[in-house]
């Protein structure tokens, strides 16, 4: 599978099924430190609004990176994922002492599961892919329907702003080509799809959604990879501290490849 290939695909969820025949998410939060930031973020987040026997709802799980995490945590854990890719990977990592369901499904459809069954719902994935704003707000929408009156919503965005830097780093001439549009610097939605930060706010509000909080889930940490991986143990706590101490601060919010937004009903 190729980048072509998957442009010629006119069923958007095929392809972002095989978007991850390209993309390797079995490893993406954990192949370094400068990438493990995000997850350790997301997780400290999450982690605030836990309790003991709290049901979780991962939808778009992924490889299970944060599934896994919190069934070894000893919490029921349902996990829906849509590429078959990501579900392989995904299993290899179950064993029968975790309280995890995983199912194959799509995220604008989440009637296997009843109204406010869930606690905690995450959802990451699926908002990095769908184009059109009626699919995303089903998709948020059924992740409201599922989620408890007193429980809260997680979401992640990848950020166009930031994006747009991160590129630039990885291609010199990024600023001469034709991936954005260059008088309102919107990169191209492929193969994912990008927000400003305002933007995640208005789609947000446009669902209602009680905005909790909002975290610059990495920062800087894919711009500065190089420099973060270099980092020794003690170095690298101390990195992460900073990261923490400023990932909240409005100034800081839009120098973030992806963002975490913290929702009630």
């Amino acid at each position: 599978m190729d980048f072509e290939k998957l442009k010629k695909m006119d069923n958007e969820f095929e392809r972002i099924a095989a978007t991850y025949e390209i993309f390797q998410e079995n490893t993406r939060l954990s192949w370094s430190q400068a990438a493990r930031v995000e997850f350790l973020t997301t997780v400290r987040y999450i982690e605030k609004y836990l309790e003991p026997g709290m049901k979780i709802l991962d939808i778009g799980a992924g490889a299970g990176e944060y599934s896994i995490h919190f069934a070894k945590s000893n919490y029921e854990v349902h996990a829906l994922e849509l590429s078959e890719v990501n579900i392989r990977a995904f299993r290899k990592k179950l064993n029968s002492e975790m309280n995890l369901s995983l199912v194959q499904g799509n995220a604008i459809d989440l009637s296997m599961y009843g109204d406010a069954s869930f606690d905690i719902v995450l959802l990451f994935g699926p908002l990095y892919h769908l184009s059109r704003e009626e699919d995303r707000q089903k998709c948020i929408s059924e992740a409201k329907r599922v989620l408890k009156d007193d429980g809260t919503l997680f979401f992640s965005f990848i950020s166009n702003d930031m994006v747009i830097l991160t590129e630039f780093k990885y291609r010199k001439n990024f600023f001469l080509e034709d991936t954005y549009d260059h008088d309102t610097f919107k990169v191209n939605d492929f193969p994912f799809v990008f927000f400003t930060l305002d933007q995640c706010r208005t789609m947000l509000k446009s669902a209602d959604i009680k905005v909790m909080g909002e975290v610059a889930s990495d920062g800087v940490s894919e711009l500065m990879q190089d420099e973060v991986n270099a980092l020794d143990e003690v170095s690298y706590a101390k990195y992460l501290d900073y990261h923490y101490y400023t990932c909240e601060k409005p100034e800081m919010l839009g120098r973030s490849n992806h963002l975490l937004f913290i929702g009630k009903k």
